[in-house]
């Protein structure tokens, strides 16, 4: 990174494209008539339909926040037609917070839907089709009505076959409570054993540290060329290797590896420049009584060591900031990302689901969320585990406050330290347009002359265009995650008035 961003990046360095400095960056007032034009023949709807509706407990929903709870793309597009009260009937919703109908299918009877709403622990569902998704895509519908049109769904006294599910489920998680607090005032497992157990574990994955340094000896002293005539099948081995280790983390660093000589152009660079921090990291476990604490910390979550979220419980106003899903072939990992309006602070919340299947947490993008949270050991880490919730999420006119691109790429390289193998950092950045670039996009500062160029995967998503028909050549408040290869917007905000639209 540059001198003036004032830190030495140990990463491929960011571009800051200068406006004025090139034929294909523009200062981003000069674009703006352009993208006007860009915005409006893409036809996005880019905050979609933004229906009101509001529970007795103050809950604003949208379609988007609704839409967001869909386990995947189909339930939401089959969730969207039902969304109509052509289907329904005897629909209605409480003042507790209770939604419910029947929905005509191609069954003699309907089903009969009914959804509680005002849980602190997110929406739960009740359908009597035979759907294993959760929810469904009646589910779905009946709340898009519900949050859709006034009147369509009344206040009312719910029907018998609703309140006998509502009052058993709460009695259910009444019970369920009170069994968490007699096991957590249960005497703890033998602390010896436990020991015993991680020092065997620990010298597993020293042995395997250690047989993983040779291999990257032995590839370097055989050149880089070598990695692409071996193939992926050395790799694949190495990483079963290091599964058989118990350090998963060193499996998963493995496998990149082996999928790097067939990314491209420049594949020797990228492998080498993995390689170094792959090596990093065996040093570091191989020396980690001599780290700093946080670092060592760093170092046990990046093999792959399961950490307790042990810090103190911090209690906020959490802004749903942004939450997406990866997959592979063994799970799907939902990212929610939140930020405290107290604290200040920026974490993330991790959500698992078998694969082909969602995570169970789901939290709307721009509700808050009064809760406790508590922060997984290591430097830097941003991870925290989801307390006690204490309402059901929330509206708010709340923003986080955003900082410059400079800032944003400066805070990037600070967390480098603490973190060498941290790929991407949260930022909102404040005031930025999205300018293209050539082929590319990238986010210019309003006030200022650099711009941060998107990532890869960024410049392909649909995210892109409504980000770009949000603007329409206006500033935005956008937040992401600012890595070495660049910034992936997750959400933004219009300036002035307006609610949160997410890009992912």
């Amino acid at each position: 990174m540059g001198t003036d961003m004032g830190t030495d990046m140990e990463r491929s360095p960011l571009r800051l494209g200068r406006f004025g400095s090139g034929s294909t960056v523009h200062h981003a007032t000069d674009n703006h008539s352009d993208l006007h034009k860009l915005a409006r023949r893409s036809r996005l709807s880019v905050v979609g339909p933004t229906f009101d509706c509001m529970t007795q407990q103050g809950v604003r929903w949208t379609a988007d926040q609704v839409l967001a709870l869909a386990p995947d793309t189909a339930s939401r597009k089959a969730g969207s037609k039902l969304g109509a009260a052509g289907p329904w009937s005897e629909a209605g919703s409480s003042d507790e917070g209770t939604v419910w109908g029947l929905c005509r299918g191609s069954g003699s009877k309907p089903y009969r839907t009914v959804i509680d709403i005002a849980d602190s622990t997110g929406p739960a569902y009740k359908c009597s089709c035979p759907s294993r998704k959760f929810p469904c895509k009646h589910a779905l519908g009946l709340l898009l009505l519900w949050a859709g049109e006034d009147g369509t769904v009344p206040r009312g006294q719910a029907p018998d076959w609703a309140d006998e599910w509502i009052e058993d489920r709460r009695k259910r998680a009444d019970d369920k409570r009170a069994a968490a607090s007699a096991a957590g005032s249960a005497p703890a497992g033998d602390p010896e054993a436990a020991r015993r157990r991680a020092e065997r574990r620990a010298e597993w994955i020293t042995a395997g540290a250690a047989e993983l340094e040779q291999r990257l000896t032995d590839l370097l002293r055989g050149g880089l060329a070598s990695a692409e005539q071996a193939g992926y099948g050395l790799w694949e081995e190495t990483a079963a290797r290091m599964v058989d280790a118990q350090a998963p983390g060193l499996a998963a660093r493995v496998r990149e590896l082996g999928a790097i000589p067939s990314s491209g152009p420049g594949w020797p660079v990228r492998l080498l420049e993995e390689c170094a921090l792959l090596h990093l990291l065996d040093q570091g476990w191989l020396r980690r009584d001599v780290l700093p604490g946080g670092l060592a910390a760093t170092v046990r979550s990046r093999i792959g060591l399961p950490g307790s979220a042990d810090g103190p419980p911090v209690r906020d106003q959490w802004l749903v900031l942004a939450q997406y899903d990866t997959a592979d072939s063994r799970l799907t990992t939902r990212r929610i990302w939140l930020y405290g309006a107290e604290s200040g602070r920026t974490v993330l919340v991790l959500s698992y689901g078998a694969a082909g299947r969602a995570p169970e947490l789901v939290l709307p993008v721009g509700l808050t969320l009064d809760a406790e949270v508590s922060a997984y050991p290591g430097a830097g880490q941003s991870r925290v585990a989801l307390g006690e919730r204490f309402a059901a999420p929330a509206p708010t006119g709340f923003r986080p406050p955003g900082v410059g691109v400079a800032r944003a790429v400066a805070q990037y390289g600070e967390a480098l330290r603490d973190d060498p193998w941290l790929e991407s950092r949260p930022v909102t950045l404040g005031r930025v347009i999205p300018t293209p670039d050539g082929d590319d996009w990238q986010l210019a500062d309003a006030d200022g002359g650099l711009a941060l160029p998107l990532a890869p995967p960024a410049r392909f998503r649909s995210g892109l265009w409504r980000l770009v028909a949000l603007s329409g050549g206006a500033p935005l408040t956008v937040f992401g995650e600012c890595g070495h290869r660049g910034f992936s917007p997750l959400t933004a905000w219009p300036e002035g008035r307006g609610e949160a639209v997410p890009l992912c």
